[in-house]
């Protein structure tokens, strides 16, 4: 079985050169977490245009807040979940009031997002999305970033859906051992990806569509990871992998 990923189909819609067949609706699942936005106004306001279903985490409802103003009511979410210990209480009563969602989350074994990713998967929610879209998941702190990227292993274990990270100028995306196919061609790509073992060591990996692929090649901290790769100017960069590994490019 081959997974097929459009990493950058949710901005290419809005440039109007969507790489998905025009009788398919893009489905988003928008997501934001409790990092800085500041260079993403633009991306998330688009992408907030066109979600079909949008959720808040803790202080990410916070983080919205700071950049759209007055107009927050413009962009309200479905839902708003979380431990509820970064947010001002006073915005968890506008929403309310606005007939917001708000899903208290106590649980401390995990962070805001996996909890939120984990109702957002959930059976009143599966349906009405193709892929989740999480901004701005890559910030200033190393550690939640670290735990970002975590909470991609926990939501691989709930759904098969694509599940994106993205910031002002990167996307990443975990992919499980097997065949991928991963489209490049909307021009929105930058020049530079790559492929990295986290989590554990990858013994066996063969690409195509890369400058520099990888052929049954091995991949680990301390021996290599392919970092600052780029494109061979292929539609699509094909990864068959034995172990699960982060797919990282850059966004213009």
């Amino acid at each position: 079985m081959v997974t097929k990923w459009t990493p950058l189909a949710c901005l290419s819609a809005l440039e109007r050169n969507n790489v998905l067949p025009k009788d398919q609706e893009l489905k988003v699942a928008l997501v934001v977490v409790n990092m800085p936005l500041g260079g993403m106004v633009d991306k998330f306001m688009a992408l907030s245009n066109i979600a079909t279903i949008k959720a808040y985490t803790d202080g990410g409802a916070s983080q919205v807040c700071s950049i759209v103003g007055t107009e927050r009511e413009r962009y309200l979410p479905d839902f708003v979940s979380g431990d509820f210990d970064s947010v001002d209480p006073d915005l968890l009563n506008f929403y309310k009031e606005k007939g917001v969602e708000v899903i208290p989350t106590p649980d401390q074994d995990n962070t805001d997002f996996t909890k939120c990713l984990r109702i957002i998967t959930s059976k009143q929610h599966i349906d009405k999305f193709d892929q989740i879209v999480a901004i701005n998941a890559f910030g200033k702190r190393l550690d939640q970033t670290m735990a970002n990227i975590e909470t991609l292993f926990h939501v691989a274990k709930v759904t098969k859906k694509p599940v994106y990270l993205m910031s002002e100028d990167s996307l990443a995306c975990l992919l499980t051992p097997g065949k991928h196919v991963i489209q490049v061609n909307t021009g929105l790509e930058a020049d530079w990806c790559g492929l990295i073992p986290i989590g554990a060591k990858c013994t066996n990996i063969t690409t195509t569509g890369l400058k520099w692929n990888l052929t049954d090649g091995q991949l680990e901290f301390g021996t290599l990871v392919s970092t600052s790769n780029t494109y061979d100017g292929s539609d699509v960069v094909t990864i068959d992998t034995d172990t699960t590994i982060l797919w990282t490019m850059g966004i213009k």
